[in-house]
């Protein structure tokens, strides 16, 4: 219900109706299938940088190297999770799944929750050239988002000032799942630097992501520059996050990406391309995740075990 209330006002907020968006056609596109193919493949390729960058997060924290697959495999069929509210089940699946691999869980998870604790601040970074397009409305939001953002990437560089926003964010994480987050999982924050270096590494991997929806909208309205475009789908995930009641950010991130698109296509465009980046994230996500579900299933339980291996 809140999810649909707060949808509701944000099309509202724009000149929109849910009678429009139950008579959108999608037919309306003159489909462009080298773009179109070209989306799917860097979309597949963000998730499996992201399933790499957990799987680093993981040796930083004192776990074991990972393979690639492995590493792939158990993020992606983990963040099925994530289409149920709350978001903890993402997490919690990371780290049942991550103790057949051998990766304590109290590692796996910590692992997670501090990434995408990072991860918030690489979208931010790229996300915020969505407030400096064409339309100079949102450019004084942006200005403080700057100042904000390189702010929380020096604190998280110092040592000190890091283990103290970790703590925040590992209490915030687990309250907002209503679960405690393990606390007694090695603590890569106390290197110097680690602020800049995770953020420019989820920074590239969210580049990664908006180059995709750029991709999708060469491939659906044609010709737009890429700053004007791209960023509005890593700021609209954002948007989405905040709002942890929305299963994947349902509802909340399509209604911020048609704000974000407007000054760059008219609303009715705005809204069918948020429909289709929900459909074309959604698809890319969960059809090779169900299939490496599908290999979990056939493995067996996982066996109780509470050390890793050597």
């Amino acid at each position: 219900m809140v999810t649909v209330t707060v949808t509701g006002f944000v099309l509202d907020r724009v000149g929109l109706t849910f009678a429009e968006v139950a008579d959108l056609d999608l037919g309306r596109w003159q489909l462009r299938a080298l773009p179109l193919a070209g989306s799917v493949g860097v979309l597949a390729f963000g998730y499996a940088l992201s399933a790499w960058l957990w799987a680093r997060m993981v040796v930083e924290m004192g776990g074991p190297r990972l393979s690639p697959l492995t590493a792939v495999r158990v993020y992606m069929v983990a963040n099925l999770g994530r289409y149920v509210p709350g978001k903890v089940l993402q997490i919690a699946g990371l780290a049942w799944l991550a103790r057949r691999e051998g990766v304590a869980p109290g590692t796996a998870m910590g692992a997670a929750v501090v990434g995408q604790g990072v991860a918030l601040l690489g979208a931010t970074t790229v996300g915020l050239g969505a407030f400096f397009g064409p339309n100079t409305t949102y450019r004084t939001v942006g200005w403080v988002g700057v100042a904000l953002t390189a702010s929380f990437v020096a604190a998280t560089s110092v040592p000190a000032s890091a283990r103290l926003l970790e703590r925040l964010w590992r209490r915030l994480a687990g309250e907002r799942g209503g679960e405690g987050v393990p606390h007694d999982s090695p603590d890569p924050v106390g290197r110097p630097g680690f602020g800049v270096r995770w953020t420019a590494a989820y920074a590239l991997n969210w580049g990664v992501y908006a180059a995709a929806f750029w991709l999708l909208f060469l491939g659906l309205e044609g010709w737009s520059p890429f700053l004007q475009v791209g960023p509005a789908f890593a700021a609209a995930y954002l948007v989405g996050y905040l709002f942890v009641f929305a299963p994947a950010g349902a509802g909340i991130r399509e209604s911020a990406l048609i704000v974000f698109l407007l000054p760059v296509v008219p609303r009715d465009a705005a809204l069918a391309l948020a429909v289709a980046a929900r459909l074309w994230t959604t698809i890319v996500e969960i059809v090779p995740a169900a299939a490496f579900a599908l290999v979990e299933a056939r493995r067996g339980p996982v066996a109780e075990r509470t050390d890793p291996p050597a």
